[in-house]
């Protein structure tokens, strides 16, 4: 049973990261807008209200299924490497890998360009009116959450190198207090110039050179050039079968090929026979997920500079290779990735399915909290630290180079059953993302729980090595059991958002119900009608 229950409706459904950004892209539901719509207005929100979190300095994924050609189209929005970006730039400096805060870890930010590019294909609203509601929260304010009190709390020394961070959210030099309003007038006052000046604005004008200022002041990278030249894709997506379903995810440089990687794996055991939440049954999901990231941490990179070798990874006779290196006894301290060639937990997801049968699965992140902790002066514009995750190693896969994109943790999911969507699914929790979507899964399809069950059952992520966390809802019998396989638990609190904070709709084509979840892990809420 259930913490929260099931939404249900019969029209459209959205689910987002906090309540008033789910409101805001009802709003555009009801009055006509598509799935596309809605997505872009609650994303712009959710940019104001969950501002460590997401934001317009940051990247975007999206798949989208179009309903007049049943078309399944993935977007990915993420940004490259300054051109400057090179190894001996950092090695010179004396340092073994990129910094994870200040202005080096920043690549170009993809979202307006994804919001845009997505608006010119399929919206149908004025990009003003999409944006309207997040102004007036920017401008007017809204009321700080406990969450985000805390964390302000928490990053207070970060907020602090950066005199721009430090004015929007330390004013007075005070932490804000649950029920204080946060108003952000110059992020209001940038949205409004990227729904009169699209994409243009922030790559080729006043945004774009606040950020080259910003880089330049503190011995950064960036170039005009740099901002230019930024391009974004439409992607196929990668697919694979897991009993009866199609999952869809994005392809690299997105980790979304790990969750059909563990799904190849786990379709060839018999799950009901190791029983719902076992000893056996979550060393046997955790040890494959090791296995997956073995491979993910060796290969997943932008595909634009290797050859990935993504039908060897996703292919079911590996699932089943990898099946055999699975000790059910004893948990693997080190994995090795295959031969195949011959952090952060700050990301918002949303879902939306519309009148007409259009549905978004969608991502936006700053990473790690607050990105980098730098704000560009007078845009309210708060930048991610994607590029932290580049290697310094050139040999690697994810190598850095100049004009190169960085490996992405984000990674939203769609199913499909009988060639029409079944699910949208997605989840914030960086590393965490494909452990939980894959549990989530797991709980909805082989044991009949519905999404909302599945959101909330307890969930464990396991970490490297043979850390593994799990929430405090498992049985001490349970966790005992695990311990005697080797693996080291740290025992969470019931409800912990280091285990994501997952949403999904679910979509029945027999009875025309949509079915939504979101995770009271953490702020995520679902409005439909």
């Amino acid at each position: 049973m259930s913490h929260r229950p099931a939404v249900m409706g019969t029209n459209w459904m959205i689910t987002s990261d906090h309540p008033l950004a789910s409101q805001a892209g009802a709003a555009v539901l009801e009055k006509g807008g598509n799935a596309v719509d809605a997505a872009i207005a609650a994303n712009a929100v959710l940019c104001i209200v969950r501002p460590h979190m997401c934001g317009i300095g940051g990247d975007l994924f999206l798949l989208l299924h179009w309903a007049k050609d049943r078309s399944l189209n993935a977007l990915n929005a993420s940004g490259r490497s300054p051109y400057r970006a090179t190894p001996e730039f950092y090695t010179q400096k004396g340092l073994k890998q990129i910094p994870a805060k200040g202005i080096l870890p920043i690549t170009v930010p993809g979202t307006v360009d994804g919001w845009v590019t997505a608006h010119e294909k399929y919206g149908t609203m004025p990009l003003e009116h999409l944006l309207q509601r997040a102004i007036e929260y920017g401008e007017k304010g809204f009321p700080i959450y406990q969450e985000l009190s805390q964390v302000i709390q928490e990053e207070m020394g970060l907020l602090r190198t950066c005199p721009a961070s430090e004015k929007i959210f330390l004013k007075g030099g005070q932490v804000p207090k649950t029920g204080d309003l946060l108003i952000q007038k110059d992020l209001a006052e940038s949205f409004r110039e990227v729904a009169r000046g699209g994409r243009d604005v922030f790559y080729k004008g006043k945004i774009g050179r606040a950020l080259v200022s910003l880089s330049e002041r503190n011995e950064g990278l960036f170039t005009e050039k740099d901002l230019l030249d930024h391009s974004l894709n439409w992607v196929e997506p990668l697919v694979t079968t897991y009993k009866g379903h199609e999952i869809y995810v994005m392809p690299p440089n997105s980790q979304g090929i790990a969750l059909l990687m563990q799904a190849n794996m786990i379709e060839n055991e018999d799950l009901s026979e190791l029983g719902h939440q076992t000893v056996e049954f979550i060393h046997f999901l955790v040890e494959a997920k090791k296995l997956a990231f073995a491979d993910r941490d060796r290969y997943v990179s932008d595909p634009d500079f290797n050859r990935i070798p993504v039908g060897r990874m996703i292919s079911k006779r590996y699932g089943k290779e990898q099946m055999a290196r699975i000790d059910p006894n004893r948990a693997a301290s080190r994995v090795s990735q295959s031969d195949l060639t011959s952090t952060g937990e700050d990301t918002v997801y949303l879902a939306a399915v519309d009148r007409d049968g259009n549905v978004v699965s969608m991502i936006n992140s700053l990473y790690e909290t607050f990105g980098s902790g730098m704000t560009m002066e007078g845009t309210g514009i708060l930048l991610h630290n994607r590029g932290k995750d580049f290697s310094l190693d050139p040999n690697h896969f994810n190598g850095l180079k100049p004009h190169k994109r960085p490996y992405h943790t984000l990674s939203p999911a769609m199913v499909f059953k009988g060639e029409r969507p079944f699910m949208a699914l997605g989840t914030p929790g960086a590393d965490g993302q494909t452990q939980t979507l894959m549990q989530i899964l797991i709980h909805l399809i082989d044991f009949g729980a519905d999404i909302q069950e599945a959101i909330e059952s307890p969930r464990w992520r396991s970490n490297p090595g043979n850390h593994l966390y799990a929430e405090g809802r498992f049985s001490s019998q349970m966790l005992e059991g695990l311990k005697a396989k080797g693996h080291q638990i740290e025992v969470l609190p019931d409800w912990s958002s280091i285990c994501g904070g997952a949403q999904g709709i679910v979509i029945n084509r027999k009875s025309g119900v949509l079915m939504g979840g979101a995770d009271p892990r953490r702020q995520a809420y679902v409005i439909g009608c």
